[in-house]
């Protein structure tokens, strides 16, 4: 199977319904692999059917391996299912073929020979324990027919024709949702375009805050109330609504996107754990904008281990004084609301004593940031991810109403947190979408107008290569994206989805915004051109939301905790 069959036969649709069921086959194989590469993992690391956390961490090499290789698995799984959808409704097309066999070639490569992590860190198959014949799954025709004539040089070149036909700021292939949701994008679409994209790298350059008023527009259009139920005066959409716009806005300038994840967690926080008095007061408020939330959950030496959370909040007749430090809080000085964890019950250990408060503040401004009494902090300057600027702050004294205690009980903190983090790691999935687009668009760009040697950048065939890898990993990713939506509309369990894709996108923005700045060559360093931003903006990704190395673990520890193999889920 090559593109110029592909291409040039007369009988298209044989030729892609052999696609589909080769790579129907590769599903099936990969899937046994894994399943076979889960049991020999949880073999290293359970003790008494019991996981036990000593011999997780003696074996991060095959634990987090194991996790890369079941989100592969999955990514390939909702890439299939992506194209057997659009083959169904007759929209499935060359490029969503090329793009199906590019993933296919590329990604039962890396299964094969080692899945990247990171830089310098790659998951063998062999280190989770897998020999000879745990890998005979991967031996079958259609593997090698894929890795074999997959992700070829003519299937790459025939993509990045078809892209630079279509122009540099379109969304390579039909991403396979429906017209409302299409109509949802090109409206956030156009917005960015207008109204973010042209000043954006300003906004970088300068340091400068989003302005009041392009918040106050993305407001009436909804963007903070889109999955808040229309009870509570939000717009009552689904997650795959909130992924479609995050990735959009994020496209402009993931600052401006990253303003919707605030409201995002803040709405969920109360939607789960609330009180009917908290819900009815405080979500019309948020999901119009009128007021900004932001989270309050990270200290200074704690980072992902928020069982040692040691800010106080101490009862009083009045409420609670909160004492202690925060850091790394996004949009602190412009905040009205912090969503704050806090140690209600010192004598509790990890967990047990953990807290949600609904801590009202005063709204800064550039000359007063902080001026609610007990509350000052000062800014965190960053590489990228600029627009709302990062803040560690101090509480002294600080006072909160008792009736702003989420649920109205204490010791529910860990557990209301929780449940926020499947929302918040399908949106960081998809701003990470949005940034890997922005690198496509203007690395496709700058190749078609950058002159070298007579020639365009883009008919060199390793520039042409990174262009259609850029957009193949996209839509991949996509596709991992929006079925954790889709489960979570379906209120089905995702933290295990939602991880999957946060890992995998913000590997590939990653990799697309340093390609990107690759083709720019000498130019791309240069802080004028905005992919210097976009690599800057891209490289934050992996850390925040549950860096990668806790992604992994979190994936790993659900999938191996359980004797039953984990059932695939039709997306």
């Amino acid at each position: 199977m090559t593109t110029d069959t592909l291409t040039r036969t007369g009988d298209r649709t044989a030729i892609l319904d052999s696609l589909l069921d080769l790579t129907g086959a590769a599903v099936t194989a990969v899937a046994t692999l894994t399943e076979s590469a889960r049991l020999a993992v949880r073999a290293m690391v359970v003790v008494d059917d019991t996981l036990s956390a000593d011999l997780l961490d003696e074996h991060q090499a095959a634990t987090h391996g194991y996790a890369w290789l079941a989100a592969c698995d999955e990514a390939l799984r909702q890439t299939r299912g992506w194209a057997v959808r659009l083959s169904d409704s007759g929209r499935f097309g060359e490029m969503e073929a090329l793009i199906l066999q590019i993933a296919f070639g590329e990604y039962l490569g890396q299964v094969l020979g080692g899945m990247p992590m990171n830089q310098g860190e790659v998951a063998r198959l062999h280190q989770m324990g897998l020999g000879a014949g745990d890998r005979d799954a991967l031996q079958c025709p259609a593997v090698r027919t894929l890795v074999e004539g997959g992700n070829t040089p003519a299937a790459r070149r025939r993509l990045v024709a078809l892209m630079r036909d279509n122009g540099g700021f379109i969304t390579f292939g039909n991403t396979g949702l429906d017209e409302e949701l299409e109509m949802i994008r090109g409206q956030f679409r156009r917005f960015a375009d207008d109204r973010i994209a042209p000043f954006a790298h300003d906004w970088h350059l300068n340091d400068s805050y989003i302005p009041l008023d392009l918040i106050e527009e993305m407001a009436a259009l909804g963007v903070f109330g889109l999955t808040i139920p229309e009870e509570f005066g939000g717009l009552g959409l689904s997650k795959a609504a909130m992924c479609v716009v995050s990735e959009e806005l994020s496209r402009g300038y993931i600052g401006v996107g990253s303003l919707g994840t605030r409201s995002e967690i803040a709405a969920e926080l109360i939607l789960g754990g609330g009180t009917e008095t908290q819900k009815a007061h405080w979500l019309p408020l948020i999901g119009a904008g009128e007021i900004l939330p932001t989270a309050v959950f990270t200290e200074p030496g704690t980072g992902s281990d928020l069982a040692s959370v040691r800010t106080r909040a101490v009862r009083d007749a009045d409420g609670y004084a909160v004492t202690g430090n925060k850091t790394w809080i996004t949009h602190a000085a412009r905040a009205d609301l912090m969503t704050m964890l806090v140690r209600t019950d010192p004598d509790s250990a990890g967990y047990r004593g953990l807290s949600m408060l609904l801590a009202e503040k005063t709204r800064g401004t550039e000359a007063g940031p902080f001026p609610s009494p007990g509350l000052s902090g000062s800014e965190i300057e960053v590489l990228g991810y600029r627009g709302m600027k990062e803040f560690e702050l101090g509480f002294d004294g600080f006072r909160v109403d008792a009736e702003n205690l989420l649920g109205g009980v204490e010791g529910q903190g860990f557990k209301q947190l929780m449940q926020t983090f499947e929302s918040a790691r399908i949106q960081t999935a998809a701003r990470a979408i949005g940034v890997a687009q922005n690198a496509l668009e203007v690395g496709l760009n700058y190749a078609r107008e950058r002159v070298q040697f007579g020639k365009s950048l883009i008919d060199f065939p390793r520039v042409a290569d990174k262009l259609a890898m850029m957009a193949v990993e996209i839509m991949v990713t996509r596709q991992l994206t929006y079925f954790s939506a889709r489960q979570k509309d379906r209120d089905r369990r995702c933290d295990v989805e939602a991880g999957m894709a946060k890992l995998l996108a913000a590997r590939v923005a990653w990799a697309a915004a340093d390609n990107a700045l690759q083709i720019h060559g000498g130019n791309g360093f240069a802080l004028e051109y905005q992919i210097s931003r976009i690599l800057c903006d891209a490289r934050i990704l992996n850390i925040f939301e549950g860096a990668g190395e806790i992604q992994a673990q979190v994936i790993a520890r659900r999938l191996l905790a359980t004797e039953a193999p984990a059932s695939a889920v039709p997306g």
